[in-house]
């Protein structure tokens, strides 16, 4: 079986979402990697190590590059036939995903948490936040178009080599390229949140946005990742880049630690398969702490600085 994986990188290598899904891919059959993004010998070393034959190569440069890959793309689908193209949970790979899907025909699977390949492609899906798992199955020949959420494999390279590399040019289509004029970059400081080994996450039981305080305090002292629940991202007390669930981010830590989080469904299915769960929360019937393997029910407002304060003490 031949499967293509669509990843963005740059230079240092694919995005980690990328890389788990360069995993799955190589137990299912002969990888290509569908690589968008500044690159060179170092990038393509890094996708050589997950078993990785070749390279499509897209450089779109400063253009909203969406539309043009999906045109190109769907011209190597038609030439090259593959079995399976995978796509993460992600803003650009899902509008690439949408517009080859309505180019060359073909059905779209969204939200996967595993695939297989068996004549068809049959993929598992969570539904009611988890609590069970539904199976669906795409039909109507290759390739089949399946979306994958993040965390849903491992990121394990393989046997190293060195891919054979082709570059792609982009087509014109008009105005769905518009020329990119300024980008901002979010500043950011200690781990990311999707990549930490511990995330420290507040929720509305903080009471207001100069609580996070705690929450950020608490992370330093860890060497964490900071998150947050919907309902304080909608508030405005922290940006969206850290806002953990079915429409944030899915994490899969180590450690887990949700401050005045009550644990509705919406976050939960964005941090549930962490390692080790530790839940602060004053409602003893919190739903959070039917998922937490360690329960702490008392006030963040004493909690966190009691806590805080021990680990300063032996920080010395």
């Amino acid at each position: 079986m031949r499967v293509w994986v669509f990843t963005e990188g740059d230079e240092s290598g694919p995005t980690p979402l990328g890389r788990e899904l360069l995993s799955k891919a190589r137990s299912l059959g002969e990888v290509t990697c569908v690589y968008v993004g500044p690159a060179g010998d170092a990038a393509f070393d890094q996708v050589g190590a997950y078993g990785v034959a070749k390279v499509y190569h897209f450089q779109p440069g400063a253009v909203l590059w969406t539309a043009p890959v999906a045109a190109a793309l769907a011209d190597l689908v038609g030439s090259e036939n593959p079995d399976l193209i995978l796509f993460g949970q992600a803003y650009n790979d899902r509008d690439v995903a949408g517009r080859l899907a309505a180019r060359i025909g073909k059905s779209l699977l969204s939200n996967a948490t595993d695939v297989s390949l068996d004549g068809e492609a049959v993929t598992r899906h969570e539904i009611l936040g988890g609590s069970m798992i539904a199976t669906a199955k795409l039909t109507g020949g290759p390739p089949y178009l399946v979306i994958v959420r993040p965390k849903s494999f491992p990121d394990e390279p393989g046997e190293a080599s060195r891919p054979e590399v082709i570059t792609v040019d982009l087509p014109d289509v008009g105005r769905a390229a518009a020329e990119v004029v300024a980008s901002h970059v979010a500043e950011r400081e200690g781990p990311q949140l999707e990549d930490a080994r511990v995330v420290v996450s507040g929720g509305r039981g903080l009471g207001s946005a100069d609580k996070y305080e705690l929450v950020e305090r608490l992370a330093k002292l860890l060497g964490a990742a900071t998150g947050a629940t919907r309902a304080i991202v909608d508030a405005g007390w922290v940006p969206y880049a850290k806002q953990v669930g079915q429409t944030g981010k899915t994490v899969k830590p180590d450690v887990y630690i949700a401050c005045g989080i009550s644990g509705a469904m919406q976050h939960l299915v964005g941090m549930k398969d962490s390692k080790t769960i530790i839940a602060i929360n004053k409602d003893p019937d919190a739903p959070i702490f039917g998922v937490a393997d360690l329960g702490v029910v008392g006030d963040v407002h004493q909690v966190l600085p009691r806590l805080v304060e021990e680990l300063e003490k032996r920080r010395g």
